[in-house]
């Protein structure tokens, strides 16, 4: 009776707010974001010449990384730390993609990253050690792989699209 008194109705009460939790949860663009301490670069030897292939080993999830990227736009050397996000779209309010960016007076997720790479998932590895998972995404030819706990990339999904955000800690 106490929410009589307030004014709120108790038997859809519940309901409400259940139902704001899941759709904000469902506007949430960014599927992973973590602090990555880059352990190791080109450790089978330089392939090519502008890209490296980094290893990382992530502080808060206890995620393992390995990706490509042109270090002629983005140099990195091992022992630096980089932030690295895995969003769906970047719009700043979680919004769909419209297929098509438009960066003339539009804020994004870009504005709060150096780097950013747009790719496709392409295998979703279940076969790996101790119950963990290995996703594999390719943009535009450079590759990710991440790997671990199942439960922290259950955003990334087979033939999903993602952007790749990284920036300097």
């Amino acid at each position: 009776d106490v929410y009589k008194r307030q004014g709120i109705n108790a038997e859809y009460g519940s309901v409400s707010f259940f139902w704001l939790l899941w759709v904000l949860a469902r506007m949430s663009n960014i599927l992973f974001e973590d602090i990555f301490s880059v352990n190791d670069v080109d450790p089978d030897g330089k392939k090519f010449d502008r890209v490296s292939r980094i290893i990382c080993k992530s502080e808060n999830y206890e995620m393992d990384l390995v990706l490509d990227i042109n270090i002629e736009i983005y140099p990195l050397e091992a022992g630096q730390k980089i932030s690295l996000a895995l969003a769906s779209s970047l719009s700043p309010e979680g919004l769909p993609d419209e297929g098509v960016f438009d960066p003339i007076d539009k804020h994004s997720l870009m504005d709060k990253y150096e780097y950013v790479m747009y790719g496709k998932v392409f295998k979703y590895d279940e076969s790996q050690k101790d119950k963990e998972v290995a996703v594999y995404v390719s943009f535009g030819g450079l590759l990710m792989k991440i790997s671990g706990d199942p439960r922290n990339i259950a955003g990334l999904e087979l033939d999903s699209r993602i952007y790749l955000l990284v920036r300097k800690t």
